[in-house]
């Protein structure tokens, strides 16, 4: 790196799954844990802003771009192991290893855990930041441990998951920057296990009851197929791709609201519709075990309750709901971030003002709010 650089002339839209966001001042491909360190290390000694990025999957970039330097992980090590603290087999992975790489390679070695997440865009390195889930799976349920980079002391450690206060599609590890994950370990399934297979959609695939065991190679591919038919596998043909994934996290209720928010809800649904809810369990902060249950709600069902249909607002628009899935926010191919933005906040305020839920963005932003 030279301390003469051109100010903002390094793109970085390509670096992103949406294909959204103004450019940087510089790019640094970092291909192992020692030059990531080092690269920081430095950009740090001289106050110089940096943006770490792994798959870029779920990063939403201002169209103004980023003033400072974009870290991006290319690290790649792939290691399987058993540990002397209990004998289970697990894996550890580079943070710049391909999400999908990663859960291909273990079970092409014999192994089960990972399956129900494949398919999932991003790098490994993402996935304890978001505790990242799908198919009723959880990062949280296979986590042995994250290796961060500590950008104060400049020291590498393990983290326990313990010590990262994972929730629903968050750690403690988000929307900070003192902490670079560098690393992940996950727990694994001996003779290609999977893990139970909870949701009923994917159970119903694979031809089993929820909370059975399948081969852990078969349950990937009903995982695999079942995104596609959602658009939620990358494809560079397909628009409805070019998204950050899932758009909103599914609402959370507390237990004392939900009696009135289902209410409004069926007020405007009709009382003869299901309304989708789970039992969130319990949730951080509350420490009256009486308190109601909280509910889970389906934002993907609210948003097309509240009128906003697959596609919307229309054929030709720039920016439009997938044509496969009302939680995805797609890019047709020539979008700016600021119209990306304005459907979001479009589709946010429609429900809240439909239903009186607020939906909450799963994506970081960067030099841009929703």
């Amino acid at each position: 790196m030279t301390d003469t650089q051109t100010p903002l002339s390094a793109p970085l839209a390509e670096l992103t799954t949406l294909r959204l966001g103004g450019p940087a001042r510089e790019i640094v491909r970092c291909p192992d844990t020692r030059s990531i360190v080092e690269t920081i290390q430095e950009l740090d000694e001289r106050s110089e802003p940096v943006l770490v990025i792994g798959g870029g999957s779920n990063l939403v970039i201002g169209d103004a771009g980023f003033d400072g330097t974009a870290v991006v992980l290319a690290s790649s090590r792939i290691e399987f192991g058993s540990g002397r603290e209990s004998g289970r087999s697990h894996v550890v992975a580079d943070a710049g290893v391909g999400w999908d790489d990663l859960v291909a390679a273990t079970v092409e070695a014999g192994f089960g855990g990972l399956e129900c997440l494949s398919g999932i865009p991003g790098a490994a390195g993402a996935t304890p930041v978001q505790n990242v889930g799908a198919y009723g799976v959880e990062v949280a349920d296979i986590l042995r441990s994250v290796q961060v980079l500590d950008r104060r002391s400049g020291n590498l450690r393990w983290v326990s998951p313990t010590e990262l206060g994972l929730g629903y599609r968050t750690s403690n590890l988000k929307h900070r920057n003192d902490f670079v994950v560098v690393a992940v370990s996950f727990w694994l399934n001996e003779d290609r296990a999977s893990q139970p297979i909870r949701y009923r959609e994917l159970a119903t695939t694979v031809g089993v009851e929820p909370g059975d065991r399948v081969d852990a190679a078969a349950a990937r591919a009903a995982v695999l197929g079942l995104r596609r038919g959602k658009g939620m596998v990358l494809d560079a043909d397909d628009f409805d791709t070019w998204s950050a994934g899932s758009f909103f996290t599914n609402p959370i209720v507390d237990g004392g609201d939900a009696p009135a928010v289902l209410e409004r809800i069926a007020a405007r649904v009709g009382a003869d519709v299901a309304i989708p809810s789970y039992p969130a369990g319990p949730q951080p902060n509350t420490s009256d075990a009486d308190a109601p249950t909280a509910i889970k709600l389906s934002a993907g069902w609210l948003i097309e309750r509240a009128g906003f249909g697959r596609g919307y607002p229309s054929a030709d628009a720039p920016v439009r709901l997938s044509t496969k899935h009302t939680l995805a926010l797609t890019n047709r191919g020539s979008a700016t971030t600021e119209q990306l933005l304005t459907l979001a906040r479009e589709v946010r305020d429609g429900v809240l003002d439909a239903f009186g839920v607020t939906l909450r963005p799963e994506p970081v932003f960067v030099n841009c709010a929703l």
